[in-house]
């Protein structure tokens, strides 16, 4: 028996083993998957001058969206909902623009007052100031490492504006552009897009991602919209109470840089220490106004956003950690904002495609989505 089985002088090798021949295939599939998300991050980061406008028209666009479906729900054209719906954001933010203008002007020229503040306070640490920088003598003079002087040339500020003033305004046309684009034709787009795919289960489940991406981005928009006019509104209360002055400008500072959750209310604790800095006359009352703005946001964050948001959808902490971290090295402040929106764009996607996805979601909107086929 063994006989016959050895191999005859000129006989065909044998065929590799299927367990070689299916490790073989994953790990082309999964070079080719690395090889496009590689080219993916680069295209995000190379065309950022179009698309992050375009990223913030759609995502902003979810959010007007039920505004406009009302209007066209009483037999208004796309069209001109869509005008409607551009002109009533133009509105609000050109309301906020000039309602904070001139106060965030005049503590802008107090910056250096503030600056001349915390070097009075900090006088307490002064001997271990002068241990650091004396051990930092000591560093320099054994390492051998030289000063570094540093140079700024007057104008150098006018010109970057200059130089940055026609991108920005090209971005601020695109976007509005797109802006009005996408709300006017998303029924179109949908329908176009819905003909493009062949058989019935696949156009059910494009259909059913164009319903969660709007109802997932809408809602939580709208949501904690409304939450961070709450906020602001609480914030200006109770620094208005504890003596702050231009408690409305720092109360609609905080609810406009909620939007960006963990870095933007580390940015407003910031500001409001500077501004204690220049409100009280001692180190503890500067630290009053973030005190009191951090337990506002934390009872936000714990209670009244999980309360709202999380009948609809609760999401991975660590994943919106690193979808934030990840979009703002991407495209900076704009990324931070359009971040959530763009995981429950993911998830909505995800659900529809992968059988059985459910994470990130609450337990009602499991038993949804397991009758899902």
């Amino acid at each position: 028996m063994r006989a016959t089985e050895r191999k005859r002088p000129g006989a065909a090798p044998s065929s590799p083993r299927p367990g070689f021949e299916v490790w073989l295939a994953r790990s082309a599939q999964a070079a080719l998957v690395f090889l496009g998300v590689t080219a993916f991050f680069f295209i995000l980061q190379a065309g950022s001058f179009l698309l992050v406008p375009v990223a913030l028209a759609v995502v902003v666009g979810l959010m007007l969206s039920p505004i406009a479906l009302r209007m066209e729900r009483r037999g208004i054209p796309p069209a001109l909902s869509a005008t409607a719906s551009v002109l009533l954001f133009v509105l609000v933010i050109g309301f906020l623009v000039a309602a904070l203008a001139a106060p965030l002007t005049s503590w802008a020229g107090r910056v250096p007052q503030i600056w001349n503040e915390l070097q009075l306070r900090l006088t307490s640490l002064s001997e271990p100031l002068a241990t650091m920088r004396s051990l930092r003598e000591e560093i320099r003079n054994v390492t051998g490492e030289a000063e570094v002087t540093v140079s700024v040339e007057e104008g150098s500020a006018m010109e970057s504006f200059a130089m940055l003033a026609p991108t920005v305004l090209a971005q601020v046309v695109i976007f509005f552009a797109s802006l009005y684009f996408f709300i006017a034709t998303r029924h179109d787009t949908r329908l176009a897009i819905l003909k493009m795919c062949s058989g019935r289960n696949l156009r059910w489940r494009a259909s059913h991602i164009f319903r969660d991406v709007e109802e997932l981005v809408s809602n939580y928009l709208l949501s904690i919209t409304i939450i961070n006019i709450c906020l602001g509104l609480a914030v200006t209360l109770a620094l208005w109470l504890i003596g702050v002055p231009s408690a409305p400008l720092w109360g609609a500072m905080a609810g406009i840089l909620n939007f960006i959750i963990y870095i933007g209310p580390a940015i407003m604790a910031a500001l409001l220490f500077g501004v204690g800095l220049a409100s009280f006359q001692s180190f503890a009352g500067s630290l009053l106004p973030p005190l009191v703005y951090l337990m506002l946001n934390a009872i936000e964050a714990q209670f009244v956003t999980p309360t709202v948001i999380g009948k609809r959808l609760t999401l991975n902490p660590f994943l919106v950690f690193l979808a934030i971290a990840f979009w703002i090295w991407l495209w900076g402040p704009i990324g931070g904002f359009i971040a959530i929106p763009a995981l429950l764009i993911a998830f909505a996607i995800a659900r529809n495609i992968i059988p059985g996805f459910n994470w990130g979601l609450t337990h009602e909107k499991r038993r949804r989505y397991s009758r899902l086929p």
